[in-house]
């Protein structure tokens, strides 16, 4: 295989690094022409990107770059569903679990999407029936709370959409009297959070795990299963827990009902799932199937754009192709999330896993060692709070190329007398504040004229020239949410494309999952034989010294067939 790095394209990419090292972004902006040609519209989401540290020219040889690498063509197989996940001989149809009844997708010659609307048929009907009171738990209650026990993306996408609906007025208004809580961690504190303050009387637990053996899923579901059978007895087993699984004969073994079993495939990877079952279940439960299928359409709206909008034009590959520019041209290895809405605070979480399990390589799809890296340090927090935070850092610190998500109506604003702005107008002010801070900075000489001593003016003077991106919402709710979170699907994936990886595997998540198992089957057999642990037993000395300071502060835990050991949280009031 012939590394993309090779590439005549490429090589015009480094030589033109030295050209745009000569700009700065406060010349830059004054070129009206040049911000016409870096601005792109969808569907009414807007993004400018005309704060990046490129011109023209450099769009131009970044387009270029993505023909010789052939993105046009790796789009279009993964929406022909060719397996473009090699390492796994898959297909990466995620797409597919948002198209429209009449859409063809196929994986080994099978069109998919009728058995996607099998499943989110029966999610609509269960989903009503348990929001209408037809189906109640063991003492004839209705089921108002849902608990969604998962990990990584079968936890962190279905929150950051939960969280980012709970505020939204038509949402709300669906959720009303209903509450939905997510447990992930298998530190038992995670687990009080979750279900300390519920009634399990009225509490519905949905077990997300493909295979129904993921260790921190099937540890938490069995703590949830103990929490409802202490109280309730084991028949509320089947009338209380469902599960989002393919393994069938696995649930049935659990106590569940196979019937309450909602399914999904191997070509959905866990982090490109909430609009799977993995998510559309509990969210449905929380806010009806309407609601959610309206983020799926929001999704599918933009999968239509990548997969069909010219490169020039196109929003996904245009942010993909700019990541390529900051982090392996650039040399900028963090990109800062900011979205200016509270509603958005676990997009930058969700997107963490989503980019850096997906790019996070150190090979080409062949296997061919890289000689360049991939991936970036993704990270953020909302607007005005990261201001406040680590806003000192990009603005005079290291150089942290941004992306600002803006909204142009606020799903709930406060506007108090007197005030000149409305609450969400100040935060917007802000929003179009940062971007120009970070470009143009403030000089020495700026400074002097204001009047600031000689020895601050140092400290005050801001280099700018940092880059930055702005996204812009009409308004956030399911659809535009839904369009968002597939923005950034596809940008991940045109950035692995350009690269030469596989951004649809994660061997790198299995090493430690192996050795956690060596480990726990070494302090089960120390606790059971009451001794300390040595380099005899396959560990180096710094683990050993380790696991034994561990095990001798740690209390026995209670004998087998005894009472469950429940923190203070969960015990029986």
């Amino acid at each position: 295989m012939v590394l993309i790095s090779e590439s005549r394209e490429w090589k015009a990419l480094a030589d033109h690094v030295t050209a745009v090292k000569q700009t700065h972004l406060k010349d830059l902006l004054q070129d009206d022409a040049r911000t016409d040609a870096l601005v792109r519209e969808t569907e009414g989401v807007y993004m400018d990107f005309s704060r990046q540290n490129a011109t023209p020219d450099t769009l131009k040889l970044l387009l270029d770059l993505a023909q010789a690498a052939d993105v046009p063509g790796k789009v279009a197989a993964m929406f022909r569903g060719e397996h473009i996940n090699s390492t796994e001989d898959r297909a990466v149809l995620h797409a597919a679990l948002r198209s429209p009844r009449d859409a063809v997708m196929e994986d080994r010659g099978q069109n998919v999407v009728p058995e996607v609307w099998g499943v989110l048929d029966k999610i609509k009907a269960f989903s009503d029936r348990v929001r209408g009171g037809e189906v109640k738990g063991v003492t004839g209650k209705a089921l108002t709370n849902v608990v969604s026990i998962g990990i990584g993306g079968s936890a962190l996408g279905p929150l950051f959409v939960h969280t980012a609906l709970s505020t939204e007025p038509q949402a709300m208004a669906q959720a009303a009297g209903r509450q939905l809580v997510f447990l992930a961690n298998v530190d038992p504190v995670d687990a009080v959070r979750a279900l300390h303050s519920l009634d399990p009387e009225t509490t519905l637990v949905v077990i997300v795990s493909k295979t129904f053996t993921t260790a921190e899923t099937m540890l938490n579901a069995r703590t949830a299963r103990a929490w409802l059978t202490e109280r309730l007895g084991a028949e509320a087993v089947s009338k209380h827990m469902i599960a989002v699984s393919t393994n069938l004969k696995a649930v049935a073994e659990f106590g569940l009902n196979p019937e309450n079993a909602f399914g999904f495939w191997d070509w959905v990877g866990g982090r490109f799932s909430v609009s799977s079952a993995v998510g559309m279940v509990p969210l449905s439960l929380q806010y009806g199937f309407p609601i959610m299928e309206r983020f799926l359409q929001g999704m599918h709206a933009m999968d239509t754009h990548f997969r069909t909008a010219p490169l020039q034009d196109n929003l996904p590959a245009l942010l993909g192709l700019l990541n390529v520019w900051n982090t392996t041209f650039l040399g900028r290895s963090t990109t800062a999330i900011l979205p200016y809405q509270q509603a958005l605070q676990h997009f930058a979480p969700h997107i963490q896993q989503l980019s850096m399990e997906s790019n996070g390589k150190g090979v080409a799809i062949d296997g061919t060692p890289l000689p360049f890296e991939t991936g970036e340090i993704d990270f953020g927090e909302p607007g005005t709070n990261g201001q406040h935070s680590f806003y000192q850092l990009i603005h005079q610190g290291r150089v942290i190329p941004a992306e600002f998500i803006g909204v142009v109506a606020s799903q709930q604003d406060v506007y108090l007398q007197g005030e000149k702005v409305s609450s969400h107008e100040e935060l917007m002010c802000n929003f179009f504040a940062q971007p120009d801070a970070l470009a143009c900075g403030k000089d020495a000489a700026a400074l002097r004229a204001e009047g600031v001593p000689e020895h601050l003016v140092s400290h005050k003077t801001f280099t700018g020239n940092r880059p930055s991106l702005s996204i812009l919402l009409p308004e956030l709710n399911a659809y535009t949410l839904g369009q968002l979170l597939s923005l950034y699907e596809h940008r991940i994936a045109t950035s692995g494309f350009v690269w030469g990886i596989n951004s649809f595997d994660q061997w790198g998540v299995e090493l430690g999952k192996v050795l956690a198992n060596k480990v726990r089957a070494k302090v089960a057999e120390a606790r059971t034989d009451n001794r300390p642990l040595s380099t005899a037993d396959g560990f180096n000395s710094s683990t050993v010294r380790l696991l034994n300071r561990f095990l001798e502060s740690k209390t026995q835990p209670p004998a087998a067939g005894g009472p469950h050991a429940f923190p203070p949280g969960l015990r029986q009031k």
